[in-house]
């Protein structure tokens, strides 16, 4: 298993100690480069720069996007390791030069959940060879070299903290797709994805495009639960659909749905209490606009048939 050791500001991370969030944005000021190093749900390790120069937390790999510095806000919040859309902004520019024009700025954004901040007699050593030029960060193999050793280490911390989490409920356990070594099948039971990652998932499996619009406005799309999430539908990307905010308290109310085979239906019930809705009978037998690439992120029919038969009101 590959674990990644990221080079960490220290105002983000005394921020995250003190909250204690359960996903976090580990953001980068650039929106460029796509973080590809770990795989969902593996360890990503928080190395507090030089003079402090020790791991001093670590967090689980959801996905990697880049977002608008006003959406990051949006939808981490404090999570990002500020207090204020302002102090994040004025985080950020200490690590990127401002131009004139960049009044919101794309950020990188890897998203990680379930962290853990380790109290400081519990911070370590940075690995016996890590070198002082290392930008950004390094990744390690559990299995070999220095990487096995430093891993038993940290994952004895992860346990050691996990030891107070409560068990999960099944719809909240985090399933990757990758085998993961029997030892750290203990750690990942009691990881669990949050709102925000889910929105993530959902916004970057959709294309950034509302399912039944089209519409392309980062700021007006939102991430809809098909099986709400109070009726203990899962934060999964096939529970899914990224929706236009109108459309979205429509789908919740249950005046949308979509069928078994991905079609529109939209209820009477719009037109008989409202007096309305001409702009949504016109997507009523249209095709889902936009579906996830991965077959497995398309909604699943287990979700559809909840949202037909105890939601929609056809």
């Amino acid at each position: 298993m590959k674990f990644y050791i990221g080079n960490t500001d220290y105002d983000w991370y005394r921020h995250l100690h003190e909250t204690q969030p359960t996903e976090v944005n580990f953001w980068r000021p650039g929106g460029t480069t796509r973080f590809r190093v770990l795989s969902q749900g593996f360890p990503f390790l928080f190395r507090l720069t030089a003079p402090i120069n020790k791991v001093a937390g670590v967090g689980f790999f959801v996905s990697h996007t880049f977002l608008p510095l006003s959406i990051a806000w949006e939808v981490f919040g404090s999570a990002n390791g500020s207090n204020s859309h302002e102090s994040l902004r004025r985080l950020i520019f200490r690590h990127r030069s401002a131009r004139p024009d960049e009044f919101d700025p794309t950020i990188g954004c890897i998203i990680l959940t379930n962290p853990i901040f380790f109290d400081e007699h519990d911070w370590l050593p940075v690995p016996s060879d890590w070198a002082s030029g290392i930008q950004q960060g390094k990744s390690y193999q559990s299995s070999e070299g220095i990487g096995r050793q430093y891993w038993q280490e940290i994952e004895a911390l992860i346990q050691l903290y996990q030891s107070n989490t409560p068990p999960l409920e099944p719809k909240d356990r985090y399933a990757i797709s990758e085998p993961v070594p029997p030892s750290y099948r203990s750690v990942l039971a009691k990881v669990r994805l949050g709102q925000a990652s889910f929105r993530a998932l959902v916004t970057d499996a959709y294309q950034r495009r509302c399912s039944i619009t089209g519409e392309r406005a980062l700021p007006a799309l939102e991430a809809s639960h098909i099986k709400p999430y109070a009726d203990s539908g899962p934060n999964q990307v096939n529970n899914g659909l990224l929706l236009r905010s109108d459309v979205h308290r429509l789908f919740d109310a249950g005046y949308l749905t979509v069928s078994s085979d991905y079609h529109v239906e939209v209820s009477n019930r719009i037109r008989e209490e409202y007096e309305n809705g001409r702009e949504y009978y016109k997507y009523h037998g249209q095709q889902l606009s936009v579906l996830p690439p991965t077959p497995i992120e398309a909604p699943s029919q287990e979700f559809i048939d909840y949202h037909n038969n105890k939601v929609y009101r056809g």
